[in-house]
Formats: structure tokens, C-alpha cells, sequence
């Protein structure tokens, strides 16, 4: 009785468009906005969890370096004959493609 009078008023008040039109905003905002935005972070993590020794990867910052070590939060990067930074794992941002590039023009070359 009183969930009828409640929609009785609604309806009156043209409360429901409203209710519909706010419902419709937040699915679009999810399928836009939010859903994007999660599959995007579980891709990065299944990217770190996946680091291997002698990856080309680079940083956040955008240093380019060879995997020289892992452990359970950092890497340790070779960046050129015998420096070597350490960073936090959050900090590998992709896979390097200059190096893929290099592969792929010296095989063309051949």
C-alpha cells in the first residue's frame, strides 16, 4: 500500500523520467568510463606478473632497459654495459617496441 501511494507520487511528480534518465547516465558512465578503465589496470598487472629476465621494457619515465633481475616489488634494469637501475615493478609501464622494431628491419634486410 504505502510502495503504491510512494510510485502514485512519483508518478505525479515526473519522478520517474528523472529516475530513468539518472539510471541511463550511470550505465553509460560505467560502460565508458569505468569498465575501460579496470580492464586497462588488469591488463598491466598481467603484464608485470608476466616480466621475465631479458625483456626490453620501458619505465614510467621513459627509460628503456633490459631486464636484468627480478624479485617479488622490484627489477633491476641493464640500461646500457654496466649501469643498472632498480626500480619498483609498478614502475614498467610496456614492452619496449624499438627493440621488436630492430628485429623486424634486420629480418627484412636479410
Amino acid at each position: 500500500m504505502l510502495f503504491q501511494f510512494i510510485l502514485l507520487q512519483a508518478k505525479a511528480n515526473g519522478l520517474v523520467p528523472q529516475m530513468l534518465l539518472i539510471g541511463l547516465i550511470f550505465i553509460i558512465f560505467y560502460f565508458f568510463m569505468i569498465r575501460p578503465q579496470q580492464k586497462k589496470t588488469k591488463d598491466a598487472k598481467k603484464f608485470r606478473d608476466n616480466l621475465k629476465k631479458g625483456n626490453s621494457v620501458v619505465t614510467i619515465g621513459g627509460l628503456h632497459g633490459k631486464i636484468y633481475s627480478l624479485e617479488e616489488e622490484t627489477v633491476t634494469l641493464d640500461l646500457d654495459k654496466g649501469i643498472k637501475l632498480t626500480f619498483e615493478k609498478s614502475a614498467i609501464s610496456q614492452e619496449s617496441t624499438v627493440k621488436a622494431y630492430k628485429d623486424e628491419y634486420k629480418e627484412e634486410k636479410k
